[in-house]
């Protein structure tokens, strides 16, 4: 599976983990340097499974908050715990 945007691989790997309609890749599957951690929102910081999102940057263009990753997951997330998903502009397939 492959998270791609317009064109770039962000992330990919056969170890997928879904949960919520998400797929999940492994940290050594994605490309970190593609990631720009987000300012946390308010949202962000009462999530009780320690959410934090990235900015893609591809081509020089900044894709606000198009990945996450849950560094503090409660049980019911814990198999997604490190983790990234992504959402919006990526295509995931």
């Amino acid at each position: 599976m492959q998270a791609t945007l317009n064109g770039q691989v962000l992330a990919q790997s056969d170890d997928i983990v879904e949960n919520g309609g998400y797929a999940y890749f492994p940290p050594e599957a994605t490309r970190l340097e593609l990631l720009v951690k987000a300012p946390k929102t308010e949202s962000d910081h009462a999530c009780p499974h320690g959410v934090q999102f990235y900015d893609a940057v591809v081509d020089g263009q900044r894709h606000a908050r198009a990945a996450w990753s849950y560094e503090k997951p409660q049980p019911k997330m814990q198999q997604v715990g490190g983790r990234f998903g992504f959402w919006k502009d990526v295509k995931v397939a």
